[in-house]
């Protein structure tokens, strides 16, 4: 697959989310979206991305952006993970992994000298004309944020 770079039409996506919604980047048009992917709800570096992106929100939305998490984890464990840290981000729920395969995130990992397929941590920065400003890959979560806050405002 393709990787996915600054000026390439962000793939779209219509997705379920925490608190029975949903949310489609056709819906978003004319304003930035910050989309990024992380493995797994309540895990320390996806919560920790999580609640770093809550903390910032107000800046984000004051940018005009909206902020997207998506990850293979069901609605119903968006939801307890949302109670859970108080988020207020966008959760949406890529169970088949079409998002995370549209945008080249879905890959082979590898742990204690296991293989297996699961989301690289990595964040897209879209533009209002539905184009890709800035991508992440192999995020790492310390500071992350704020580098997305920083090449929004850019």
């Amino acid at each position: 697959m393709t990787e996915l770079k600054a000026g390439d039409a962000a793939p779209e996506f219509n997705l379920p989310t925490a608190g029975n919604g949903s949310v489609a980047l056709g819906d978003l048009k004319g304003q930035n979206v910050v989309l990024y992917f992380y493995p797994k709800d309540d895990t320390s570096g996806c919560t920790t991305e999580a609640l770093a992106f809550t903390e910032l929100l107000p800046q984000f939305t004051d940018a005009g952006a909206t902020v997207i998490g998506v990850s293979p984890d069901p609605v119903s464990k968006h939801d307890k993970f949302a109670a859970k840290h108080g988020l207020k981000i966008i959760l949406a729920s890529d169970e088949d992994n079409a998002a995370a395969l549209a945008y080249g995130v879905w890959k082979e990992k590898s742990m204690y000298g296991r293989t297996y397929m699961g989301i690289e941590r990595s964040t897209f920065l879209i533009g209002p004309d539905g184009h890709l400003r800035a991508v992440w890959p192999k995020v790492k979560v310390a500071g992350h944020a704020q580098d997305v806050l920083a090449a929004l405002r850019g």
